[in-house]
């Protein structure tokens, strides 16, 4: 029998007395892990995140894909925006990584889509979080980074890449906004011919390509330390 290439499997992530679903995919020989927040009414079965998580697992990475609501709070729109919530569980989401046996020992990316990309930058931007520095690098794919708090967005540490389509205004005025803001390692990069939804030919192949390039020359305690220095 053909040895499988990865192991994939549903968790469930406590996160104060709530707990959150999310499914993981584990490469035999993982390079790092990548952590995906979703944007408002999707989920952890999104397709164009899973076709991106599957490129990355191709390539040696584990990733973690998030339900960062649970289905009756996904009902309420103020839930969907609220930034601190859902920046909350994903640091849940990171410190369970942080113990889990298989994840341990791997640097961490974040993979963020419209207001879930809000929820990375305020994440890796807080000082007061303790797993701050295991977080390397961050990809925003037609995301909202201009709803997390200012602080957050000027003390981001991750080297970030910032995707938005060419025909999606006003998200590009919203992201140049918070890239110029910015202090870390940063790329923001327009995909020519797609909209928010990255739904056109050939537009979520660029996504996944990039932010693979991105991980990869990215995703080191090194460099990233270099890059503070």
């Amino acid at each position: 029998m053909k040895e499988s290439l990865w192991t994939k499997h549903d968790v469930r992530i406590a996160c104060g007395i709530v707990y959150i679903d999310g499914t993981l995919t584990v490469p035999n020989h993982p390079i790092g892990l990548i952590i995906f927040a979703h944007g408002s009414g999707s989920s952890r079965f999104s397709p164009r995140n899973n076709y991106v998580a599957q490129q990355l697992n191709q390539a040696g990475f584990a990733t973690l894909l998030l339900d960062l609501l649970l289905v009756a709070e996904d009902q309420d729109l103020e839930n969907r925006f609220n930034i601190s919530l859902l920046s909350s569980r994903l640091a849940s989401a990171v410190s369970w990584a942080a113990k889990a046996e298989s994840l341990s020992s791997l640097p961490v990316g974040l993979f963020g889509a419209s207001t879930g990309a809000a929820a990375t930058i305020e994440l890796a931007g807080k000082k007061d979080f303790n797993l701050k520095g295991r977080i390397y690098a961050l990809v925003s794919r037609g995301g909202r980074p201009d709803l997390a708090p200012q602080s957050s967005i000027e003390n981001v540490n991750a080297a970030t890449l910032l995707l938005v389509g060419q025909n999606d205004e006003p998200v590009i005025s919203y992201n140049k906004r918070v890239f110029d803001q910015m202090h870390c390692t940063k790329s923001m990069e327009i995909i020519e011919g797609a909209s928010h939804l990255f739904e056109e030919p050939g537009t979520l192949e660029l996504v996944a390509e990039k932010a693979l390039k991105w991980f990869k020359k990215n995703l080191h305690p090194k460099l990233t330390q270099d890059a503070k220095s």
